[in-house]
């Protein structure tokens, strides 16, 4: 029968469907055909992220490293040996202009009255010399001694008159470690004709030099006799004391002291070094030769070496291998020497026949790794000699083994005789063109000194002259440091002459030892430390007095220029001048110097003092400005654009910061802290002078001052009006990075200045004390700290603030007044401690105030309030770390709504524009720069969720209620709350939700009645199902039940891993929801009424095509036909989202044969055409029997009878659907195919044999419990008898008869209920009528009794129908 059924599949479009749309190929569920090629679907090109971008240098760091830049640059000064070089020079400049000389005078010192009073009770000898380390003279008269300090006016003498022989040597050295007491800080060796004595100096030095001077004995003394003493040398180093014969020997003696006598040595005594056996004195009488012996010594500590120049002229080296040896290398005589200078200066080799060498003087490692020593002829020629060595090892420590003459250096031309190197042969040697090698200036020289970097003092005596002569050189610094392109550092001079009153009797330096580096490259840069260290000045003791002079700086001949006037083409010419052998950047920062101040020069009192001269001042600073130049743009912003980045600063710029890195150079890479240990431990003390700190303060405050003051004429800090003076954008751009460059070095003046008033703070206090408060990395922190990066480096200025937080608390311990200690610190240093620091400070103090007097009293609720309100004040300038301590020290005295409200108040501070509510809007993008901004307030937040775990904590601990009474961890807590849920910050609520949500306190959510909460869930339901669950219980709860439907709407129709029975409950509350009726006229009321009808119907909608899958699902579980993978995706595809109908239709219902849910879905589609129900009818009806057949079940009607009212109730008899008359044909089409009602009948029809079936009433049933209109069932009838089609006629139209006079009873007992019968007059007139003609027809006949019963039942019914019609 099967085969020959109508085909199940409508011939038109399915439900649903789009007519005109192409319906896409769709396999079967069961029949797997060829499976078709996937196409692979091609990744997109994963986008590579870019670098990230290079951290833009902040204003203070750019200056900061501009200042290293500078710093570098002074330190790459040309080392000595660069411009000393092999060969000889002779240049020399010399101006009659007084302001362009070398070296000034400053004063002439006397010799006291009372000394020409002793001198004239000499008796044999008389001798002069300076201490000038410690500013006095000395003489000795016979056998006495006496000192003075030459720069009193009225000096006192001290003496020394303890031993009888005459005193022929005397020197001052540094004595040996630990054998005399600290304050002994050097050693007078007084040498006599037959003694030597040591004797104990300390001074007492004030803020000038030493003031006064004590002698003690020391009982330390040796025998010399037979030894004339004329040469005395020390070891600042090792305090090793050498001395010399002066008269028949060149025998070098070391001087041994100790503390005291050991058991093979005595506590002074002398060594021998050059001849060890004992020889016995030369006497006058045995012989009359003339002996050589050693005119000078010279100790260079830095290689170990003691140099002797003896009367023949020649030179010794002697190496100090260890603390008590001295073993001689070299020995250069002068022959060999002259003729090593004739290999260097062979056109002065004529007048090198009467060469003599006159002094030595070292030239330390420091200065130069490869000359090592100067030697002066008595023509005043310098000899500059290299010691070397053949030691393999490299080891810089080891003896020299030769010596060579290096360079030699002439004298000026002499003015009467220019025998110079014609200009037609070629040069052989380095900077000859103007050496006069036959030059007789300095012909009479009688000594010359040379004191690092290159000063020369070279004694002289002219014929007919009783006073000695000085000439004075010092190197030029600007051809050296600054060379013309091309070209490498010349060694030229800056001379100068300088008479003498009487001759010349020592020499010494009375600043300290020069210095620019501690290695070569660097060392002889003067510019370097123009404003760093103290002027190089010397004295000078003839037989009249002592003349000091110093050594002239770049910005004294500046300002000395400015004061005089200039040379013979005026000031301007000079200027030029300077800018010329100097460079621009160098004149700018020269005059920027002069203008705030550094310029300085000889008063009238013979003092040195600033000079200050408003003409002065005014003439720099124009000079400042007219010659600073312009920005440029580089030649790579040629070629890559022009861009403020390739702008090349102007020499203004970099004239301004040569003077801050001068200013700041021998403090900028050194620690600020230096430990110091002492018999009380270890103490912290400055590692630079208070007052070293101070001046380098007062000098960039006078930079900040000129520059403000003269801000608007300098290009770059005169503001926008000069941008009203470019012409092109390439000005513009130039006019930018000349701005940029000049404010950063600005941002970094004030920098330093406070910086420095920091420091001066820090060390006002205890620093120990300080100390002991930090964390012990931060202690090691503050030790390393340098300060450059005090002044430069993020870091540091936060450590700088942690040792101001530090000095607040410990005076919050000590007891002190915060608020003074603060505001004083402010005033020195805001940027480490500013107004908001202030008021911090004050916060604390009220906050220990208040953990003093206890949380619980009036007044430390007071104080605990004031805190929170100063707290609020400066919320955002408050750190992480001083938040987290004030919430803790809340929580611990209970004040948890002060600890709530200050955590959230910060977090709106550090987060003002709210970018972390537009990020979270925003769907929270990753690697987004607002997602630093949430960072930084959810720290915050954590804050709060640790005081609500707090308080929770205290509050479970303590209970709600005491003795009765609400306690007081109650209210607190009650005022934490509402500092909670009263809070606007929607940024806090969302991570608040969150944070309960963690903690499974959903619960909590929905007793909040906020908005944010509503749009907390909403806006996070749409990816978390939890959330999109909580969102309609909380609707729910608070009676908004059409949202509430809509959020559970939503939810069955969403992408979550959802099951179809979960979807099918939220369609089914949801249903629920709608369907509730909220009453009044408010907006809210108007809406729902209006969306609440259009919701239902969308609901109900769904909720049908959700229960119709809900059959597909069932049905398929249950069906054996699917198997494998195939029925697992088709399974999992039906238990999720719902899916469209005609989906449903065509992937599964049609192609199983599920025909029950076929009609379910025309129903719901809305499909009506009759054929295509009519044929899904008789498949349905048919394959219910031939299932129950299979299954060998008794009565297939049954379950054919309860399909069908099962249907006809989901579809609520709908006539499009199930049409009554078709029905109740095709199931009494049915009955009469596949049943027999007659007794003991078993008839057979074309294909099977007939079933018996007791209940003739079953079809007629089905319809009458459905509630079907019997006027329905009763014309089917009627139309079916008329008719007499197959199977409905012969011997089957009794039983249509049957079927009506049943369909009539229950019509009758059904009308009588209701009080009308038969609906109506009318129909029981017709219905009279009917069962006239066809009871009257005798088609049931007579043939059993139960056809008799029939017709009895015929009649009776017939009499009632006419009855009511009669009616």
């Amino acid at each position: 029968m099967a085969a020959n059924m109508p085909p199940a599949t409508p011939q038109r479009q399915g439900p649903g469907a789009f007519i005109n749309t192409p319906a896409p190929g769709r396999s079967s569920i069961f029949r797997q055909g060829p499976q078709q090629q996937q196409q692979q679907q091609q990744q997109p090109p994963a986008q590579l992220l870019p670098a990230p971008a290079a951290p833009v240098p902040t204003p203070v760091e750019r200056a900061a490293k501009t200042i290293d830049e500078m710093l570098l640059k002074d330190e790459r000064y040309p080392e000595l040996q660069t411009y000393v070089n092999q060969g000889a020079s002779g240049d020399y400049q010399e101006s009659n202009n007084p302001a362009w000389t070398p070296f000034q005078r400053l004063r002439t010192y006397e010799v006291p009255e009372r000394i020409f009073e002793q001198v004239n009770h000499t008796q044999m000898t008389t001798s002069m010399g300076l201490f000038a380390e410690i500013n006095h003279a000395w003489v000795a008269i016979d056998n006495q001694l006496y000192l003075w300090d030459y720069t009193h006016p009225n000096p006192e003498l001290v003496g020394y008159e303890e031993q009888a022989n005459n005193i022929v040597t005397v020197k001052l050295v540094k004595p040996r470690a630990k054998v005399f007491v600290d304050n002994i800080s050097y050693i007078l060796v007084v040498a006599t004709t037959a003694d030597i004595f040591l004797i104990a100096v300390e001074c007492q030095r004030g803020p000038e030099g030493v003031h006064t001077v004590t002698l003690y004995r020391t009982g330390l003394t040796v025998s010399i006799r037979g030894i004339h003493i004329k040469s005395v040398e020390g070891s600042d180093e090792t305090g090793r004391i050498f001395f010399a014969d002066g008269r028949d020997s060149e025998d070098v003696y070391e001087l041994n002291y100790q503390q005291e006598d050991r058991w093979f040595s005595s506590r002074c005594s002398k060594t021998n070094h050059v001849r060890k056996s004992i020889g016995l004195p030369a006497l006058s009488f045995y012989t009359t030769t003339k002996y050589d012996y050693v005119e000078q010594m010279a100790v260079d500590d830095s290689r170990k070496l003691l140099y002797t120049l003896s009367s023949n002229g020649t030179i010794r080296i002697f190496y100090m291998k260890t603390s008590s040896t001295l073993d001689l290398v070299i020995t250069k005589t002068l022959p060999a020497l002259r003729t090593l200078c004739s290999h260097v200066a062979p056109q002065a080799a004529s007048s090198m026949r009467g060469w003599k060498i006159i002094g030595i003087d070292p030239i330390t490692a420091n200065e130069a790794d490869q000359l090592s020593l100067v030697a002066t002829t008595n023509n005043g020629c310098r000899v500059y000699l290299s010691t070397t060595s053949n030691n393999w090892m490299g080891e810089g420590s080891s003896a020299p083994n030769s010596m060579q003459v290096r360079h030699i250096r002439f004298p000026p031309p002499d003015s009467s005789t220019q025998n110079q190197v014609p200009s037609s042969s070629p040069p052989q040697f380095s900077n000859s063109a103007s050496i006069d090698f036959n030059s007789q200036t300095l012909a009479v020289t009688e000594r010359g000194f040379r004191y690092a970097p290159g000063s020369f003092f070279c004694f002289y005596r002219k014929a007919n002259q009783g006073n000695d002569m000085l000439f004075m050189s010092a190197p030029h610094s600007g051809y050296i440091g600054f060379p013309q392109e091309n070209a490498g550092p010349k060694y030229i001079e800056t001379s100068q002459y300088f008479p003498l009153t009487g001759h010349m009797q020592a020499v010494g330096l009375v600043s300290d030892p020069f210095s620019a580096s501690n290695k070569p490259s660097g060392f002889g840069n003067e510019l370097a430390v123009q404003f760093d260290k103290p002027l190089s000045v010397y004295a000078i003791m003839t037989s009249t007095g002592i003349e000091t002079v110093r050594r002239r700086r770049l910005v004294d001949t500046f300002a000395a220029i400015i004061k005089y006037g200039g040379g013979s083409n005026g000031m301007e010419g000079d200027i030029r001048k300077i800018a010329k052998q100097y460079g621009q950047r160098e004149i700018a920062a020269t005059s920027l110097a002069v203008a705030c101040g550094q310029g300085s020069d000889v008063g009238p009192d013979a003092r040195i003092a600033k000079v200050s001269d408003p003409e002065v001042l005014e003439f720099a600073r124009k000079t400042f400005i007219e010659w600073g130049g312009k920005a440029q743009l580089s030649e790579i912003g040629m070629v890559e654009g022009i861009n403020v980045e390739n702008v090349r600063a102007s020499p203004r710029h970099d004239g301004i910061a040569i003077y801050i890195s001068r200013l700041v150079r021998s403090i900028w890479r050194t620690p600020i802290i230096k430990d110091v240990k002492k018999p009380a431990g270890i103490v912290f003390e400055p590692t630079h002078k208070i007052a070293k700190l101070q001046e380098i303060q007062r000098a960039l405050v006078q930079l900040q001052e000129f520059l403000d003051s003269n801000k608007s004429m300098i290009d770059g800090l005169a503001g926008p009006e000069a941008l009203g003076r470019v012409t092109s954008r390439q000005d513009e751009v130039e006019l930018q990075g000349e701005n940029r460059a000049l404010m950063s070095l600005v941002h970094l003046i004030n920098n330093i200045v406070e910086g420095i008033a920091f420091v001066l703070v820090l060390f006002e206090e205890r620093l120990e004390d300080i100390m002991i408060l930090l964390p012990d990395d931060s202690q090691l922190r503050v030790r390393q700290l340098t300060f450059q990066g005090l002044f430069s480096v993020k870091e540091g200025k936060d450590l700088a603030k942690e040792l101001v937080k530090a000095i607040v608390n410990r005076n919050i311990m000590k007891g002190s007044n915060v608020e003074t200690v603060a505001e004083a610190l402010r005033r020195k240093c805001g940027s480490f401690c500013s107004s908001d620091d202030v008021v911090i400070f004050k916060a604390q103090e009220n906050l220990k105030k208040a953990t003093d007097v206890g949380a619980n009293a009036e007044r430390g609720r007071m104080l605990l309030n004031d805190s929170l309100r100063l707290f609020e004040q400066v919320a955002k300038s408050l750190s992480s770390e001083h938040l987290t301590a004030a919430v803790n020290k809340y929580v611990q005295l209970e004040f948890y709504a002060g600890a709530i409200r200050l955590a959230l108040k910060v977090a709106q501070e550090l987060d003002r524009g709210n970018k972390a509510l537009s990020w979270i809007k925003d769907g929270q993008p990753v690697q987004d720069v607002r997602q630093v901004s949430y960072l930084k307030r959810t720290a915050c937040y954590e804050l709060v969720f640790r005081v609500i775990e707090a308080v929770d904590l205290a509050s479970s601990n303590q209970g709600v209620v005491q003795d009765g009474v609400i306690s007081q961890i109650t209210r607190r807590k009650q005022e934490a709350y509402e500092q909670i849920n009263n809070s606007d910050d929607e940024v806090f609520q969302n991570y608040l939700y969150d944070w309960y949500l963690s903690q499974d306190w959903a619960e909590r959510l929905l007793q909040i009645d906020s908005p944010f909460v509503v749009d907390y869930l909403r806006r996070s339901s749409e990816i978390d199902l939890t959330h999109a669950d909580l969102l309609w219980r909380y609707y729910a709860h608070y009676n908004d039940y059409l949202s509430a439907a809509e959020v559970q709407f939503g939810l069955a129709k969403s992408a979550f891993n959802l099951s179809l029975e979960k979807r099918i409950e939220y369609l089914s509350r949801a249903k629920a929801n709608a369907s509730t009726r909220m009453a009044g006229f408010t907006e809210t009321g108007v809406r729902n009424r209006q969306s609440r009808q259009e919701l239902l119907r969308s609901i109900n909608e769904h909720l049908d095509i959700a229960n119709i899958q809900d059959d597909v699902l069932q049905k398929i579980r249950n069906d054996k036909r699917l198997t494998g993978e195939r029925r697992k995706s088709v399974l999992e595809n039906l238990d999720g989202a719902v899916q469209p109908l005609d989906e449903l239709y065509h992937a599964y219902a049609d192609q199983a044969g599920y025909y029950d849910i076929c009609l379910l879905i025309y129903h719901s589609a809305d499909y009506r055409s009759l054929p295509d129900i009519r044929s899904t009818w008789t498949n349905l009806v048919e394959q219910i029997h031939r299932n129950a057949v299979e299954e060998k079940q008794g009565s297939p009607w049954e379950l054919v009878s309860l399909k069908v009212e099962d249907i006809g109730r989901r579809v609520s008899l709908s006539e499009n659907v199930f049409p009554v008359n078709i029905v109740l044909q095709i199931l009494l089409q049915y009955d009469l195919t596949f049943y027999t009602h007659e007794p003991n009948q078993r008839a057979t029809n074309a294909d099977n044999t007939l079933l018996r079936c007791d209940n003739l009433r079953w079809p007629i049933d089905v319809f009458v419990r459905l509630n079907a209109p019997f006027e329905s069932l009763v014309s089917t009838l009627e139309a079916l008898w008329y008719a007499q089609e197959h199977p409905f006629g012969g011997r089957n139209r009794k039983m249509l008869v049957k079927w009506l006079i049943y369909t009539v009873e229950k019509w009758h007992e059904g009308s009588r209920r209701s009080g009308q019968q038969f609906g109506g007059a009318e129909n029981a007139i017709a219905l009279s009528d009917l069962l006239r003609t066809i009871v009257g027809a005798s088609d049931i006949g007579t043939a059993s009794l139960e056809d008799r019963e029939w017709n009895e039942r015929g009649r009776e019914v017939r009499a009632k129908v006419e009855i009511e019609a009669a009616r």
